[in-house]
């Protein structure tokens, strides 16, 4: 599909970056995208609620500690989603909540001796932080649980109105699980099944132990909103069921999230949702796989836990967002150092075959963008369209050897389609004599400066002259050992980069 009129954002109350703009879309062109919805288990062509509107509503972050990588995951995936869209004439609303009221929030704090506004502040800003550092573009909108309190409240009267919800003898308020006919359809569970496995004695407040909470009473030192049932804050899931409806209606297009949400949270979601406005909920359920160290599942238990502050120690951001795309969203992504390291090697190829070409203001070489369209029309294949960035690179490369004058319109071409992805848009010298760390987590990295590397390149350029080969190739060496690699060319060493 090619996207063609490029217009200015509509409404701009609706965007955080009002100078992103959208591409009309004519009603003759039907897009093929298609998406595996996890609610039907299958994929399936993407039809939106409204001719060229997108809404997507995607499980942002409690604020209790720094990002993990399994975050970053979320973010790169949905930012990466939302870039396409945009790119294929969809108007999107993209809305990623912030839970800023929880319990692990209240205990942290308590840990901390902070006041609770204090914290989620300061963890809001690292991830905002973080955000950045991997070139994930903000969302369209972000509300937070404790700016949606009146929208909580509001849906759980509606729940308690149609009798899908009660008091129970604690004064907190639950859903009565048993009352809404499909619960389970999204995650395959079965009702009857989940039952049996519960323990009758865990919460006797409830009416049934798989009834979840909407409302909690408040208790000593914690903070509470004024509801009709008394002092208290929301249940987790009932949240996110507010703030979604809030910002995109009752019924939209997308809900995206990690796996580890498909139940009980996101199954929540719908009983809550579709309860209380009798309205079909989400048309389409999207899951990105989990991330795994080593072959093993992450988790602070095991102590293979990784915050996007420590890997960003080790590794360029760049590195980080590549290596995330070079698996399929769907698919278990398994973080290692030689994982990191291979997406380095990669992307350093391709910043290779950019370097020294100008790629600005050219026409797309359109049988790579339409090779680039086709496999992130099915179900966003970002591990293809890589592939097709490598052999878009690869011509490139045999082009600026044969002088070919198509070689602005490869790299431009490379440079465009690979910005799809969040990727390549940096200057290549500069990413390729970057300062740093680029490849390794460890510290064999070069820490010469730009000056020093020049002037041992000058050095070994006069030992070449005087015929002294054993010390231009010793120059070398130790510059290779200290992670600087020259690219000689028959006129002399014409380039370098840090390895």
């Amino acid at each position: 599909m090619t996207a063609i009129l490029k217009t200015c954002c509509g409404d701009e109350s609706n965007y955080r970056d009002s100078s992103r703009c959208l591409y009309k879309l004519p009603d003759f062109i039907k897009l093929m995208l298609k998406i595996y919805n996890t609610l039907t288990r299958k994929k399936e062509p993407f039809e939106p609620r409204q001719t060229g509107k997108v809404g997507m509503y995607v499980c942002g972050m409690t604020v209790y500690d720094y990002c993990h990588i399994g975050h970053a995951r979320v973010m790169v995936v949905f930012d990466t989603v939302a870039r396409y869209f945009r790119h294929s004439g969809y108007a999107l609303t993209y809305v990623r909540n912030i839970t800023d009221i929880d319990d692990k929030i209240i205990l942290r704090a308590h840990e901390n001796n902070e006041d609770i506004s204090q914290l989620t502040a300061r963890f809001i800003d690292a991830m905002h932080e973080d955000e950045q550092a991997l070139s994930v573009l903000p969302p369209d909108r972000e509300p937070r649980a404790t700016q949606s309190i009146a929208d909580i409240i509001a849906m759980i009267e509606a729940l308690l109105a149609k009798q899908l919800a009660y008091v129970g003898s604690n004064g907190d308020v639950f859903y009565s699980v048993s009352k809404f006919t499909h619960y389970g359809q999204l995650s395959g569970k079965n009702l009857a099944d989940l039952q049996a496995g519960e323990r009758v004695d865990i919460d006797q407040a409830k009416q049934n132990p798989l009834d979840f909470v909407l409302w909690k009473m408040a208790k000593s030192g914690e903070p509470a909103w004024e509801s009709p049932w008394g002092s208290g804050r929301p249940g987790w899931h009932i949240e996110c069921s507010a703030m979604s409806t809030c910002c995109l209606g009752n019924h939209f297009d997308i809900h995206g999230g990690g796996m580890d949400l498909q139940f009980p949270h996101h199954e929540n979601e719908i009983a809550q949702s579709e309860g209380a406005t009798g309205e079909k909920f989400v048309n389409v359920w999207m899951h990105n796989g989990f991330v795994r160290v080593n072959e093993e599942k992450m988790s602070k238990s095991l102590g293979n836990f990784f915050t996007v502050r420590e890997v960003l120690k080790s590794y360029r951001p760049e590195i980080i967002r590549f290596f995330i795309l070079s698996s399929h969203y769907r698919s278990p992504l398994n973080y290692s150092d030689e994982q990191l390291n291979e997406a380095g090697t990669a992307l350093t190829r391709l910043y290779t075959a950019l370097r020294g070409v100008t790629s600005e203001d050219t026409d797309i070489d359109a049988s790579y963008k339409d090779r680039f369209e086709q496999a992130m029309d099915d179900d966003f294949n970002t591990p293809v369209a890589l592939s097709i960035l490598f052999d878009l690179a690869r011509e490139l490369n045999k082009a600026k050897e044969s002088a070919q004058t198509k070689t602005t319109a490869l790299a431009g071409t490379l440079k465009y389609l690979a910005g799809l992805l969040g990727i390549l848009q940096a200057d290549p010298e500069q990413f390729l004599q970057g300062h740093g760390p680029v490849l390794t987590g460890d510290d064999t990295s070069s820490s010469l400066t730009e000056t020093q590397i020049t002037e041992q390149i000058q050095a070994r350029l006069e030992a070449k002259k005087a015929k002294n080969w054993a010390l231009a190739d010793q120059i070398r060496d130790e510059l290779k050992d200290q992670g600087v690699i020259l690219e000689d060319a028959p006129n002399g060493t014409t380039s370098w980069r840090r390895e």
